[in-house]
């Protein structure tokens, strides 16, 4: 028998969790749900209860959800935690990517979204909202003084900034001037660097250390 996946939702909206809580109850393979209302409720419930994935806030009072993430990851470094935000603040995602999420999420999504992002991390993959990705994306800056990560090259560097922008291996070759075949090549040893399995992860990784900044 499968064990049901245990998601917290901890959000300071009574209605919105348990709008969530029905929808995900409303699966056919039924998560067991947990709710509190900021991250200092969430820490109390975690002391009886470990969750798999956290569906969490950002904005809340008593504590917000990038405090809540840093203080949860520390003593439950498995768990993962999706954020939630009723604004594509880049400041606000910067921090939560700093802090260890692993997903984020408009509050206005589809509710199918919210179920590609849980079966997403619980496959070991980030995701990111369309709008959300195209906010911080749009934003990017590449830093012209940054020290080399896990012995990425300076061209390496310059095809992750353009997959970062969503460009294509055809489109980045054209801007590079070489070949997609090139291209795809340096992609492959990016990922394979950077142990990063998607579009998502690559931004939380180039975010992370430094490389681009918002």
């Amino acid at each position: 028998m499968t064990k049901a996946l245990k998601i917290a939702l901890v959000d300071d909206h009574d209605l919105f969790r348990e709008g969530l809580c029905f929808l995900l109850h409303n699966q056919a393979n039924q998560p067991e749900i947990k709710e509190a209302s900021n991250g200092i409720k969430l820490l109390e419930l975690l002391r009886n209860w470990q969750a798999d994935i956290i569906l969490m806030d950002i904005e809340m009072p008593e504590m917000n959800g990038i405090e809540a993430t840093r203080e949860v990851l520390k003593t439950y470094p498995d768990t993962k935690i999706i954020a939630l935000s009723m604004h594509a603040n880049e400041n606000y995602y910067s921090e939560m990517i700093d802090a260890g999420a692993k997903a984020f999420l408009l509050k206005n999504s589809h509710f199918e979204e919210v179920q590609r992002a849980i079966s997403d991390v619980q496959a070991g993959r980030n995701y990111f909202s369309p709008e959300i990705l195209e906010s911080i994306v749009r934003n990017l800056n590449q830093k012209s003084n940054h020290k080399l990560k896990l012995d990425l090259t300076q061209r390496e560097i310059e095809v992750l900034y353009n997959i970062c922008k969503g460009y294509s291996n055809q489109e980045i070759a054209d801007l590079l001037f070489i070949s997609k075949r090139t291209v795809d090549k340096h992609r492959e040893n990016i990922l394979l660097k950077t142990e990063s399995k998607n579009t998502a992860a690559l931004v939380i990784y180039a975010i992370k250390q430094h490389i681009f900044e918002l």
